[in-house]
């Protein structure tokens, strides 16, 4: 018996380690259209690097760098830039492709739904995106948030719980949906 507890225990902490090793390494869901844009965005800012050295140098040459605003500034934005750079990157090779898979008639990525909230007696109208391209405030929820979750696979008419934790949850019911795609859609910026 103590056996098996102690191998139920090393499984937890295991899951546990796992779970912050991912949250650290990202492996992020995206599609291949998400993968694009952003190589396209990693293009254009290596671009901007030769620039923003060339700013760096200027700036470096006007004397005392303790006291050269121009300086700072010109080497804050370069590597702001190659940190976004090396994000982007990381966020490529540890991503895990998707396609929607899902039939016409079900909320699958890049569908838009109309949603009807029980507790307030409301719709609303969102679109289910990859985390990259996730923005709440324009109505772009991300396939891995709880609402994303919940409704992934549901057709018009079901009626679904969204747990958002232990203590808070609430009713959706779907009422329309649109297939939709993301070439519209932008990367999020940092």
């Amino acid at each position: 018996m103590k056996v098996f507890a102690i191998c139920c225990i090393i499984q937890l902490v295991f899951k546990e380690i796992f779970k912050i090793i991912k949250g650290v390494l990202m492996f992020n869901e995206l599609t291949k259209n998400d993968i694009k844009k952003m190589e396209k965005e990693i293009e254009e800012r290596i671009q901007l690097r030769k620039v923003l050295l060339e700013d760096v140098k200027e700036a470096r040459a006007h004397g005392d760098l303790s006291e050269n605003f121009e300086y700072h500034a010109a080497k804050k934005e370069k590597n702001r830039n190659d940190g976004r750079i090396r994000y982007l990157q990381k966020m490529i090779k540890t991503a895990t492709i998707i396609e929607d898979t899902s039939s016409e008639d079900e909320v699958g990525v890049n569908k838009t739904v109309t949603v009807h909230y029980e507790d307030d007696d409301e719709d609303e109208t969102i679109k289910l995106v990859t985390t990259v391209r996730g923005d709440a405030l324009e109505g772009l929820i991300s396939i891995e948030s709880p609402l994303g979750k919940a409704i992934l696979g549901h057709k018009v008419g079901d009626r679904v719980l969204i747990e958002v934790n232990s203590s808070l949850s609430y009713y959706i019911v779907i009422k329309e949906i649109i297939n939709t795609d993301d070439s519209d859609d932008q990367i999020q910026p940092y």
